[in-house]
């Protein structure tokens, strides 16, 4: 992985693509993508609210170098990312005569960077694909990696595929007009980091996050290249997650079945979800007697110093289940054999898989949320 103070890459061999950071960065999006496409022709598929608030922002930058643009949008939401606004988007693609060396452009955040990296990875069997992220949930998680998606009724991104994009653009002053609870469920990804490989990180995000999540640019800019810098080594090392890449689904095994039961509606948030899963994996760890309790407390309290509510009670799921939720973890990507993988702490800092964990503990933490 090479590194400057605006770029990093992630290292695939010829596959490898840069991540690029600034405040205002859309505004050179034209020129930043000269070298990287084969055509001139550019189909972009944006969130309807992104595309109403920065849309036209794009436009000119992408008209001032000339390319041919193809807008479609999509509905804002979790909703989004299923079968039917998949079908569309191919439809369209297709209808509107596509080439594979054209690009395809994800605008908005994560569950069209997904939505956006399928339909890009099925359509004529792979076009080129490039991530503008506008969540931070997105620019420092989703966007980079090749895990694109959909969910079904049985779970969160049950069908896929591995698909790298040529670039990932990521403009600062986006998060400007992200609504706040989108910017706390973003940053349950951010902390992820540090929490699972980085402790000197984990402490940095102890002092200043509350002031970088009330707009500190140089702050914001550090937290995510430092988020992206240790996803692009992971993913380097383990890019179909065959090992060291599960280590960055802390969270996601509990969150991910909360999320299902709720039936991506809105009232819980993906970050959330993950926030609520990650408090889950910390206690799940000191129950089994690999952490500290004083470990768990502390990001437990760190989340609850910034507003991020890390309680499922919290939220309106009165109709959730253990029984629904532990099928759901029985269905999760991770599983082999019947058996679900966890990750799980020995330290702030430390993470690890494992298969030996207590399923009658796990559903007896999962009634104590309900």
């Amino acid at each position: 992985m090479t590194k400057t103070r605006n770029e990093i890459t992630v290292d695939l061999g010829d596959r490898s693509y840069p991540i690029i950071t600034k405040a205002g960065l859309l505004s050179e999006a034209g020129d930043l993508l000269e070298p990287l496409v084969a055509s001139r022709r550019l189909f972009i598929i944006a969130d309807q609210n992104v595309y109403d608030l920065h849309g036209s922002q794009l436009k000119q930058a992408l008209d001032k170098s000339s390319f041919e643009q193809v807008w479609i949008t999509v509905p804002a939401g979790e909703s989004s990312k299923g079968w039917s606004q998949f079908t569309r988007l191919c439809e369209e693609l297709l209808s509107a005569r596509i080439e594979r060396s054209d690009t395809v452009i994800a605008f908005g955040g994560g569950v069209i960077g997904d939505l956006a990296g399928y339909v890009a990875a099925s359509v004529l069997r792979g076009v080129n694909f490039v991530q503008i992220p506008t969540s931070l949930l997105a620019q420092v998680d989703s966007s980079v990696g090749g895990k694109t998606g959909i969910n079904t009724p049985q779970g969160k991104n049950l069908v896929g595929a591995f698909y790298q994009p040529k670039a990932v653009f990521i403009d600062l002053s986006v998060l400007e007009t992200l609504p706040n609870r989108e910017l706390l469920a973003g940053y349950a990804e951010v902390v992820k980091y540090g929490l699972i490989r980085d402790y000197a990180f984990f402490e940095w995000l102890e002092q200043k996050a509350a002031e970088m999540l009330g707009g500190d640019l140089d702050l914001l800019q550090h937290a995510i290249m430092r988020s992206c810098e240790v996803k692009a080594e992971v993913v380097s090392a383990d890019e179909r997650e065959g090992g060291v890449r599960g280590l960055l689904n802390l969270g996601h095994t509990f969150g991910h079945a909360y999320e299902a039961e709720m039936g991506y509606d809105g009232r819980l948030l993906h970050g959330e979800a993950v926030a609520i899963g990650t408090r889950l994996a910390a206690e799940s760890s000191v129950r089994h007697g690999w952490m500290e309790r004083q470990e768990a407390t502390r990001i437990e309290q760190h989340f609850q110093s910034l507003g991020l509510n890390c309680d499922f009670s919290a939220y309106d799921g009165t109709h959730v289940t253990v029984a629904a939720l532990m099928d759901h973890m029985t269905r999760d990507k991770k599983v082999k054999g019947g058996q679900s993988t966890f990750v799980m702490l020995s330290r702030i800092g430390e993470a690890f898989l494992t298969k030996e964990v207590d399923k009658d503990m796990v559903s007896t933490l999962l009634s104590e949320t309900l």
